[in-house]
């Protein structure tokens, strides 16, 4: 016997929490993980690499539970500590650093996540080289940092680097190197660059299967990936088809909670949505709603988007009051959970605006969108994609108040910053064009007249495995 502080008894604890961790049994790996990070610390002291390895697993697990401060303030302390004992460009330092990154990342906090990445970014080349994984994985945060900007040329030009230099270092069948790819190809889709995404995805699913096996976890996601892509050009029954077998493989490799299980089904319901298929959409998203709440909790974002999506499958009902309900609670909870100003709560503000809308209650959504508009600027930029969209979906409600020239002055903004940021041929810019010219008939047909349909530009849901 060794005894419950043997550093190989610790290290045992620390391998059952990873496998829980990869089961997403969040509680049971936190338990497992608190016990050795007290024990490593009597045993070997505050500052031992293996006190702040446990640390940081423990940080890792607060993450996949959407505590983001509990996270970030284990991560800061790893971070400074092994600054002291490793070095500031010790490998295990500039992965702390990273980890940092990922969580001011998932609070929205692009530029605290960007500072960060540069620094690991730059440090990786000087230390490791500029071809070393570690330094391939830097620039691929980094990327992502800048498609979450809506940045898009930056990431697409870091993401080509990353996966060139992958081909070459690691074969064009590692799992490393299938990832960049999904990641350009992530980058590709958030340009509505479709066609472009759906062949470096179907390259991804293909080489997964034949590399990783049909029920790996890597090639479901590409599987839905590419369903997400086929999602947007309403390829439906596309979709839909590869959303049911990752569903049902899910299901079996993972287990029917599992998280990532869980977003399959979510996925399914988004695509039965758009199918106009409500009762369907409902019944699942119902299913995740309640076992997210079981699994994860009720505050936990991935509960929150549950919540939302299951009230935009209600929206689309013309069930304004289940809707709003719903919408309430979400954005009570974001606010609480994720801070007034993460993308997140914004979000859900602009859906229970675009619920009021529906209701003919304009002051009420006006209300609500200012501040969106207003935040999403301090926040994401003026430029920013979800910025822009903030402003388009004010000047609809302008629009119904019959307000056309407040709502003619934010689509005018509206239509020139896309052109500028996504380019003349992005649907979002199509669509900021034909709402410019529907308030320009509408004025002309002296403003009595509404269009028989106004485009909504909120995005009502997240698929969430992009």
């Amino acid at each position: 016997m060794l005894g419950e502080e043997h550093p190989h008894t610790l290290a045992s604890m620390g391998n059952l929490a990873a496998i829980y961790q990869d089961q997403g049994r969040w509680k049971d790996a936190e338990v497992l993980q608190v016990m050795v990070m007290e024990k490593r610390k009597h045993v070997l002291g505050e500052e031992h690499p293996s006190t702040l390895t446990s640390m940081a697993d423990l940080a890792a697990t607060y993450q996949n539970q959407g505590r983001w401060k509990d996270a970030e303030v284990l991560e800061v302390v790893v971070m400074e500590k092994r600054k002291c004992v490793l070095g500031e460009e010790h490998p295990s330092t500039l992965t702390s650093m990273a980890n940092l990154a990922a969580t001011y990342q998932n609070q929205g906090r692009w530029k605290d996540a960007e500072a960060l990445e540069v620094v690991v970014m730059e440090k990786s080349k000087h230390v490791l080289g500029e071809e070393h994984p570690s330094t391939l994985t830097s620039m691929a945060n980094l990327a992502a940092t800048y498609r979450n900007q809506g940045r898009w040329k930056d990431a697409e030009a870091l993401g080509v680097v990353v996966m060139e230099k992958s081909k070459h270092v690691l074969g064009e069948e590692h799992p490393s190197t299938l990832t960049s790819m999904a990641s350009l190809a992530a980058t590709y889709w958030n340009q509505g660059r479709w066609k472009d995404a759906e062949a470096l995805e179907v390259v991804v699913m293909e080489k997964s299967k034949h590399v990783l096996g049909e029920e790996h976890p890597s090639t479901l996601t590409s599987m839905a990936s590419l369903a997400a892509t086929y999602w947007n050009q309403g390829r439906w029954k596309d979709a839909e088809a590869l959303e049911v077998v990752v569903m049902e493989k899910s299901k079996h490799v993972l287990g029917e909670e599992h998280p990532s299980t869980l977003t399959s089904m979510a996925n399914l319901a988004a695509t039965y949505q758009n199918q106009g298929r409500w009762k369907d959409a409902e019944v699942l998203e119902v299913v995740v709603m309640e076992k997210r709440k079981h699994v994860l909790g009720e505050e936990h974002p991935s509960t929150l988007t549950s919540m939302a999506n299951l009230a935009a499958t209600y929206w689309n009902q013309g069930r304004w009051k289940d809707a709003e309900a719903l919408e309430v609670v979400v954005m009570e909870k974001s606010k609480h959970v994720l801070g007034e100003e993460h993308p997140s709560t914004l979000t859900s503000m602009a859906n229970l605006a675009a619920t009021y809308r529906n209701q003919g209650r304009w002051k009420d959504a006006e209300a609500l969108e200012v501040v969106v508009m207003e935040k999403s600027k301090h926040v994401l930029g003026e430029e920013h994609p979800s910025t822009l969209t903030s402003m388009a979906n004010l000047a609809a409600t302008y629009r119904n108040q019959g307000c056309w020239k407040d709502a003619e002055a934010l689509e005018v903004v509206v239509m020139e910053k896309r052109k500028h940021v996504l380019g003349e041929e992005h649907p979002d810019t199509l669509r900021s064009v034909t709402n410019l010219a529907a308030t320009y008939q509408t004025r002309a047909g002296g403003g009595m007249q509404r269009c028989s349909r106004w485009w909504l530009s909120t995005q009502r849901r997240f698929r969430v495995l992009r």
